[in-house]
């Protein structure tokens, strides 16, 4: 007698049919005190459990409830109702833990549909739903893509600092690393905190970003990648937002910019193809939920490919490479900005492109995913190598349907000198950032790296609208539930 998961089970099919089996899960269903529906979160389906009455007291038979837990022993046999090829016919069938029925009736247990929000409010259990089974199924296959592409491109794998003493994006939106009692903090001469006597003899926050510590790494292994939380204190309470998201971010020393777009390419496209293979009955599921959300939407909101197009449409298409310069020109020039159809006009070069604009770019302009290269300084990090034009650096963000940027990069600046008019220029601290100095000190090199947010990777994936509903345990302003 062997234990399966209802994955490995399903997929043996009828090559299982008369074979004594094991199987344990929650229950989804129970119908006509006869038919189980029974789901482990293996895979989206469920296997169906036939009741053996001689086997069971009245008593057992009263415990099996929606959301209550069973092992089942029992023969597969192949189904006489539509819908699965197998179903086990239970011999012995055991009660784990019981939920009761009331009380699953103030919970998403119930099988009727939920607002996302109200999912939001139970996030303990919506992993139970067959829509969060899914993301995080997803979730968890993408993150084994992105370990498996890296470590096969010969990528060393760093564990970058969470608590830092620099703010490596230089917008301060930064959470306090402390251990002060904040009923009684320690101040100076000048009434100011004294951080000197905080537990680190400095001020400390939670990092936004590994990519510095990862450039230092890069500058003796070569090729690296961080990926791991990050944290942004961003007052903001928008659909892509979240106060605390995972972040992946190689450094390639001696890679220049053109390296780093074929790097971000190649490495979007692997993972995809990964979860296309890998992901097949929730891509499906959630391409049919996709469908139905987009008809409810008002006409001019939908989008016109469908999820599982949407996928295929970035596998099959070669990414376009664009200038800020260019883009501009053609924003400038297009129907929406002429018509004043835009909520951010383009008026003139130096504009921080806004997620319409992105959009307008890849979906109706060129129908094709794009990376946009060469930004104005004035609206990059210092860490950007700055052109020859003084005017721009050779920064690049990449852009995809429906959600727009999903990749930020550059190739980083290399020459001390101008590193350090850089800082200054953004009022950054050269005592501070010291040892981030001294790479440019000792056999400095052209490199070059990007970031990707995992969660506005897996938000594409799903098709999913709000950020917070693709990571477990969602963290925004007012709320650090659970």
């Amino acid at each position: 007698m062997i234990l399966y998961t209802i994955k490995e089970l399903i997929e043996k099919g009828k090559n299982a049919i008369h074979e004594d089996v094991i199987v344990k899960g929650w229950v989804k269903s129970f119908r006509s005190n006869r038919f189980i529906a029974l789901n482990d979160g293996s895979s989206l389906q469920n296997i169906q459990i036939v009741v053996d009455f001689d086997s069971m007291s009245e008593a057992e038979l009263k415990k099996i409830t929606i959301g209550s837990s069973l092992k089942v022993i029992g023969s597969v046999v192949e189904s006489q109702g539509r819908g699965q090829e197998i179903e086990i016919q239970a011999q012995k069938t055991s009660v784990y833990g019981q939920a009761n029925p009331e009380e699953v009736q103030e919970t998403i247990l119930q099988p009727k549909k939920h607002s996302l929000e109200f999912l939001r409010e139970q996030a303990h259990l919506r992993f139970r739903t067959n829509t969060f089974g899914a993301i995080m199924r997803i979730r968890h296959h993408a993150m084994f893509a992105i370990h498996d592409y890296f470590n096969k491109k010969g990528f060393f794998y760093i564990n970058t600092p969470i608590i830092t003493g620099s703010d490596a994006e230089g917008a301060g939106e930064m959470f306090h690393v402390t251990n002060f009692s904040l009923e009684n903090l320690p101040k100076n001469e000048a009434n100011e905190i004294d951080y000197s006597q905080d537990f680190f003899g400095k001020k400390t926050n939670l990092t936004v970003s590994g990519q510095l510590e990862a450039e230092a790494a890069a500058m003796g292994l070569g090729k690296v990648y961080t990926f791991g939380p990050t944290f942004r204190a961003e007052n903001s309470n928008t659909s892509r937002h979240l106060a605390e998201f995972w972040m992946i971010e190689p450094e390639v020393a001696f890679n220049d910019l053109d390296d780093n777009m074929d790097l971000a390419e190649d490495f979007l496209k692997s993972v995809i193809a990964y979860l296309f293979q890998h992901c097949q009955d929730d891509l499906q599921f959630l391409d049919e939920r996709f469908a139905l959300i987009q008809k409810e939407k008002p006409k001019n909101e939908r989008t016109e490919l469908g999820l599982i197009e949407r996928l295929q449409y970035v596998l099959k298409n070669k990414f376009v490479r664009l200038s800020y310069t260019e883009a501009i020109e053609i924003l400038k020039n297009s129907k929406p900005n002429k018509k004043k159809k835009f909520n951010y006009l383009i008026e003139e070069w130096g504009a921080d492109l806004q997620s319409e604009h992105e959009r307008y770019l890849v979906e109706k302009h060129f129908n094709s995913p794009v990376i946009l290269f060469d930004y104005p300084a004035k609206i990059k990090a210092f860490y950007m190598r700055l052109n020859n034009d003084q005017k721009t650096v050779r920064a690049m963000d990449v852009l995809f349907p429906g959600i727009g940027e999903i990749i930020g990069g550059s190739q980083r600046e290399e020459r001390l000198d101008v590193l350090k008019q850089k800082m200054t220029e953004h009022n950054i601290d050269e005592k501070e950032l010291w040892w981030y100095l001294d790479t440019r000190r000792f056999g400095s090199v052209p490199h070059s790296g990007f970031g990707l947010g995992l969660e506005r990777l897996i938000l594409f994936v799903t098709g999913m609208g709000n950020i917070r509903d693709v990571i477990p345990f969602p963290r925004y302003p007012k709320n650090a539930e659970f």
